[in-house]
């Protein structure tokens, strides 16, 4: 099915089911247990070992050496494979770091062994045993000296008007600097697969990936073997936040220990190779510099900014895009943007929810913050005043829709924002200084082509794509979808998801999931529909209440004969390219900051949302308020502290990477605005889970300020920045 132009008015206007709260329709397998997880796939194949992976133990140099003769000989070993025993792996399209095979180290933590034993123990005990010597290189690790080196260097990613000068001659400017932290997933559920390569030609995995045919086409490259030698099975995985989009080492190490030892192998990494040896969100170092009239009209915005990439033979490395949104967001007539991304021996840098935007805003919504001080203006009324309807790079591109105005007000309404306190450290409850802040939101909303299969069987329907389950609801609105356009009711409806023999879909990430596989849903019920109406012999039917109506005649589907099966994608038209996709929102914050020891407590929060049809209220609402908990771990108290003289992130388990609980915030509002963008899908939906992140932090940032005039830029925003300029007790 071609989407070629706007949907226009359709069954989705008038909807039953989509657009409707329903709780999860996996949520009874996983409070109950019964929802397998990868490492949890006992049943899947006969006679599975236990995998155990070794890390490199420096940040570059090469490996001169592995004795691996007490591992080989500890009991209940079946094979050892190092990375010296073989030659380097191929490196697919979106990885950047070799994941193994060779010599050569290029970060702490890199595989560079697999044993494979009967026990998990054993296996774990034995690699302990391999004795390793290495030849080290020198690293460089400091990116504020990489901005420095870099700043004004290379060629700006967008360039309008004439910056310097509108700079030079606006009555108000800021120019502040910010630096964001490298951050990790933290995802629940580990980097583990199940692997039976025991025959050497057919490959069989079944693990934790949020994309299973860019999956299957990594493991291809990386092992040189057939796509079509291979199958994929993920149908639940305990959360990805971007962590789970690309191949990764456990997978790798399973399959090779598998063809090693001539038996299925199981292999889960350990948490700290999930911190040091998987993706992670590089660190940024920004330079965000304002211009306005005295009216408050953003007249320039510059932005530039650097994080790091690991190296690698491939070109590829994005880092963390920090000014992903600055071309986009608010309106003027002068803009530089450019990001540095620089070669570091680090673990390789790559998406994290929200990328690019969710470190971006963190610090440009503070930036705007203060730039609505110096102009003595409402923060709020700031960014209004500023607001676009076109891509103010591309000023002949209009925004699909965009209704960030109505977030503004409808936030600030529903918060309270007029009775706020408005003189930063003016407003304490006892011990507690009281701030109010509040940040806008940004992020894209891009689709992917996505199809699936469709099988009614005596009423009942069953769905089957290879889209994902992240925890975001995948089964739900797909099932939902189905319901809908078929008029059958939920429990008549089936959905089998994370399989790679079913329908290639968009996959789960980049806030393309949900929009993208419920189109290629429908398109595949919309096959289905005329296959039954060629059946019945009529044309142009409706399906409602379980029954094909048409022509005076209502059929019900479970007497149609036999198992009616179609298979479609939704392909998205070049049209698109004509319009800015976008989602937006506000977030508003009430912090508690401690007059004595400067402890920041979140006390309420606002998320407002335009985000096209929200399919589901009640996942979408736990997509927001995830992405916020989110947000309050990375204002507050997230940070990989890196050991500048090994290279490695050293608090790498979940014990001293502090991610927010439930127990931080004691409350969180959800606000959707009632809206459609026709040009998106025919869903007229878009994406919602990255957005409950973006901003976030910034809206914390500047409660914090607003509770005790202190200003913090480098986040996390913790005790130790803020001590020793608190008002006095």
């Amino acid at each position: 099915m071609d989407f070629n132009a706007p949907a226009k008015d359709n069954l989705f206007d008038r909807a039953k089911v989509i657009g409707k709260a329903h709780t999860r329709i996996d949520g009874p397998l996983k409070v109950t247990g019964t929802a397998p997880y990868a490492y949890e796939r006992h049943d899947v194949v006969a006679g599975q070992l236990y995998g155990y992976p070794l890390g490199a133990t420096i940040a570059k140099g090469r490996i001169t050496g592995m004795d691996t003769e007490a591992a080989e000989a500890a009991p209940g070993v079946r094979a050892v494979v190092t990375t010296l025993d073989i030659a380097p792996l191929g490196i697919w399209d979106f990885n950047v770091a070799r994941l193994f095979g060779g010599d050569e180290v290029n970060h702490y933590h890199q595989a560079i062994a697999v044993v494979v034993a009967d026990s998990f123990e054993q296996a774990r005990s034995a690699a302990a045993l391999i004795d390793v010597t290495y030849e080290t290189e020198e690293f460089d690790h400091d990116l504020d000296a990489a901005f420095q080196r870099l700043e004004g260097t290379g060629d700006p990613s967008t360039v309008v008007g004439d910056f310097d000068a509108a700079f030079a001659a606006a009555p108000v400017t800021l120019d502040e600097m910010y630096h964001t932290p490298s951050q990790t997933h933290a995802m629940m559920e580990p980097h583990a697969s199940v692997a039976d390569w025991s025959d050497g030609e057919q490959l069989t995995v079944w693990t934790s990936s949020q994309m299973i045919n860019w999956n299957r086409q990594a493991l291809a490259t990386t092992l040189d073997i057939p796509e079509d030698n291979i199958h994929v099975e993920s149908p639940y995985i305990g959360g990805g936040f971007g962590g789970k989009l690309w191949l990764r080492a456990d997978e790798v190490l399973a399959a090779l220990g598998s063809r090693a030892a001539g038996a299925p192998v199981k292999l889960a990494l350990p948490r700290p190779m999930i911190m040091n040896n998987t993706t992670h969100r590089s660190a940024t170092v920004q330079r965000i510099r304002l211009a306005a009239d005295a009216d408050g009209h953003l007249t320039a915005i510059g932005h530039e900014a650097a994080s790091h990439s690991l190296p690698g033979e491939r070109p590829g490395g994005r880092g963390e895009n920090a000014t992903a949104q600055t071309p986009l967001f608010y309106a003027a007539p002068n803009r530089r943007v450019m990001h540095h991304v620089v070669d570091m021996n680090l673990p390789e840098a790559s998406d994290m929810r929200a990328p690019g935007e969710a470190s971006g805003l963190m610090a440009l919504e503070i930036a705007m913050d203060e730039m609505a001080e110096k102009l003595d203006m409402d923060p709020v009324q700031f960014r209004v005043l500023n607001d676009t309807q076109v891509n103010p790079s591309k000023p002949d591109v209009p925004f699909s829709e965009r209704h960030y105005v109505e977030c503004l007000q409808q936030g600030a309404e529903a918060f309270g924002w007029a009775d706020r306190n408005t003189t930063p450290g003016g407003k304490r409850h006892g011990a507690w200084l009281i701030g109010h802040g509040m940040a806008g939101a940004f992020r894209g909303s891009p689709t992917l082509n996505s199809g699936a299969r469709v099988i009614l069987d005596g009423g009942k329907l069953v769905v089957e794509t290879d889209m994902t389950d992240i925890g975001t609801g995948s089964y739900t609105i797909l099932a939902q979808t189905a319901a809908e356009t078929m008029g059958l009711p939920m429990d008549a409806i089936e959905v089998r998801l994370g399989n790679s023999a079913f329908p290639v879909s968009s996959g789960s990430g980049g806030q393309f999931g949900a929009s993208s596989s419920t189109a290629g849903v429908y398109a595949a019920c919309l096959a289905l529909q005329g296959k039954i109406a060629g059946q019945l012999g009529v044309e142009a039917p409706e399906f409602r209440d379980g029954r094909v109506i048409a022509d005076g005649t209502e059929t019900a589907m479970a007497d149609l004969d036999g198992v009616i099966e179609a298979e479609d994608s939704i392909a998205f038209g070049d049209f698109k390219s004509q319009y800015e996709l976008a989602t937006f929102g506000a977030h508003f914050v009430e912090v508690g900051v401690h007059v004595g020891t400067g402890e920041v407590r979140v006390r309420r929060m606002l998320a407002v949302c335009d985000a096209g049809r929200i399919l589901n209220p009640t996942t979408a609402r736990s997509q927001v308020i995830g992405g916020m908990v989110m947000g309050v771990g990375g204002a507050l108290s997230e940070e990989l502290a890196e050991d500048p003289t090994r290279g490695y992130f050293v608090n790498h388990d979940l014990g001293s990477y502090e991610v927010a609980v439930h127990a931080d915030i004691p409350a969180q509002e959800v606000i959707f605005l009632d809206t459609t963008d026709a040009v998106s899908t025919p869903l007229k939906a878009k994406g919602v889970g990255e957005l409950g992140l973006c901003g976030v932090a910034a809206a914390i940032a500047n409660a914090a300020y607003n509770a005790t005039g202190v200003r913090v830029r480098d986040y996390p925003i913790t005790l130790d920045k803020m001590i020793d300029r608190l008002p006095a007790i």
